[in-house]
């Protein structure tokens, strides 16, 4: 009884040995390569418990995630023939593990073999564009150049490269006084073509403005004098129509006018014959104005008889 106890045991210990041995792991950020007796059997790419053949097979992991390549600072002349040091980073993800395990099998050999790639890139796209190119304005079209060409040659190593960046682009330090003089340089030669535009511009509009506002005072004086037209012919209208109901009087204003128009200087003396028609006509109209006033009852005598004088009329 207690040997078959013992066989049993040892054979549940067995068992669990060789369901240990059999058994293995794909986490869900991991890929799995089978291999029996060190030759590549299968891909295992779904995550969960999977089986191997214990002793004979073996597995080999690889990380799904998106994985960092580091290269060394480097320098290199640009197509200006600035000399710049260029620091960048590469990241990519395995995406054949068979061709990863026979041609790199893990990060040291992608840096040895990857990175020599991704450094010859970087100076042969760099090397085709300007300083200005290489750190502002073309910046990210090159990264996408170099990537372009590391992926290429990086397809053989199972590898996808997923982005190329530069942590730093800079000038050597004898060189960066030299370069920031003449890109300001170039920026105020900008700066000086962007004003002359604009003063080319500002001028152009003070042009039309004044046009059209000369258009428009043209338009305005026409206006004025047609509505001063209207105007003084209806003055006339009315004067004729009110001066048609005595023309004797109308006549004698048009006198007494010329007269105020003449005498409108303090020292201009004019002397009027008492025989003149004016000259009578003045004095019968003031006479006839003031017989018609009656004085107030108020009115002192004194200044009553002031308004009544004896004024005697020329006979025709």
């Amino acid at each position: 009884m207690r040997a078959s106890l013992t066989a049993l045991l040892v054979a549940l210990g067995l068992a669990a040995v060789g369901v240990y041995l059999s058994a293995f792991v794909v986490r869900q950020h991991q890929q799995a390569l089978v291999l029996e007796f060190g030759k590549p059997k299968r891909i295992v790419d779904v995550a969960g418990l999977h089986w191997k053949l214990p002793i004979v097979e073996t597995v080999e992991y690889f990380d799904k995630r998106i994985l960092d390549l580091d290269t060394t600072p480097q320098e290199l002349f640009s197509s200006d023939q600035n000399k710049l040091i260029v620091d960048s980073f590469a990241r990519y993800r395995i995406v054949d593990p068979l061709k990863y395990y026979q041609t790199v099998r893990n990060e040291l050999g992608v840096k040895s073999r990857v990175g020599p790639i991704l450094d010859s890139s970087l100076r042969r796209v760099l090397g085709s564009a300007s300083f200005a190119d290489a750190v502002r304005d073309r910046r990210a079209q090159l990264m996408n150049m170099i990537k372009e060409q590391v992926n290429n040659e990086a397809r053989n190593f199972g590898i996808e490269v997923v982005d190329v960046r530069t942590k730093r682009v800079d000038l050597p330090p004898q060189n960066s006084a030299s370069i920031y003089e003449r890109m300001k340089t170039d920026r105020q030669r900008e700066a000086a073509e962007f004003r002359a535009r604009g003063e080319e511009e500002a001028r152009r509009i003070r042009a039309e403005a004044d046009r059209q506002v000369a258009v428009m005072k043209a338009e305005a004086e026409r206006d004025a004098r047609r509505l001063k037209g209207e105007g003084d012919a209806e003055r006339a209208r009315i004067s004729n129509e009110a001066f048609s109901q005595d023309p004797e009087f109308y006549q004698f204003l048009r006198s007494m006018e010329a007269y105020e128009t003449a005498l409108r200087r303090g020292d201009t003396r004019l002397v009027i014959s008492p025989d003149s028609n004016t000259f009578r006509d003045f004095f019968r109209f003031f006479s006839e104005s003031i017989t018609d006033t009656k004085p107030a009852t108020n009115v002192p005598a004194s200044t009553a008889g002031t308004l009544k004088p004896n004024v005697a009329l020329p006979q025709q």
